[in-house]
């Protein structure tokens, strides 16, 4: 028996600066407060499908867990609450602000 659909936002890298993004109803974002959370599996599925054709500006697109019972969506693996951070060689970009 298949496991119940949770919770998911599309997320991928940057192309050009490789960072983390995640997909909203209308682009791209680097917040993952303002990423779209798909409930719906058909629907995270073509959503994904999507992501993975801009090749021209993501690359590795993939459907990532998320807590979606507060505010904004939360990780639920260590894997994507470490991306979310930003990059770990040293404190820059979102690290600076924390």
């Amino acid at each position: 028996m298949p496991k119940p659909f949770t919770p998911k936002v599309v997320t991928a890298n940057a192309l050009l600066k490789g960072d983390v993004i995640y997909q909203t109803a209308t682009g791209w974002t680097r917040d993952l407060a303002q990423a779209e959370v798909l409930t719906d599996e058909a629907d995270a599925d073509l959503r994904l499908i999507d992501a993975s054709q801009q090749i021209d500006s993501v690359v590795g697109a993939y459907l990532a867990d998320v807590d979606a019972s507060s505010d904004a969506p939360k990780p639920t693996h260590f894997r994507e609450a470490f991306r979310a951070k930003g990059p770990s060689n040293y404190p820059h970009g979102k690290q600076e602000t924390v």
